[in-house]
């Protein structure tokens, strides 16, 4: 997937456990971890509004696209 997560980053620069974010967002470590794992297929724009507010930070610090090199060998 194109998509990558970067919520490790986030959560270090903020010293912040996924542990303490969790709590902080009100979903279950499981689905959080999920997500921070890349093995999320979607995320709810509740959930990504609740991090933000959380973290004080953007939707592109936690979402990245970074273009698969198959799919851009595919293209040409």
């Amino acid at each position: 997937m194109a998509i990558k997560i970067n919520l490790d980053r986030v959560l270090l620069d903020r010293k912040m456990s996924l542990t303490q974010l969790a709590n902080q967002v009100g979903i279950t470590l499981a689905n959080l971890s999920i997500l921070k794992t890349g093995k999320a297929r979607a995320v709810r724009f509740s959930t990504l509004d609740a991090l933000c507010r959380e973290l004080d930070c953007q939707p592109a610090d936690i979402l990245v696209y970074e273009p698969e090199e198959d799919v851009k060998l595919a293209a040409e």
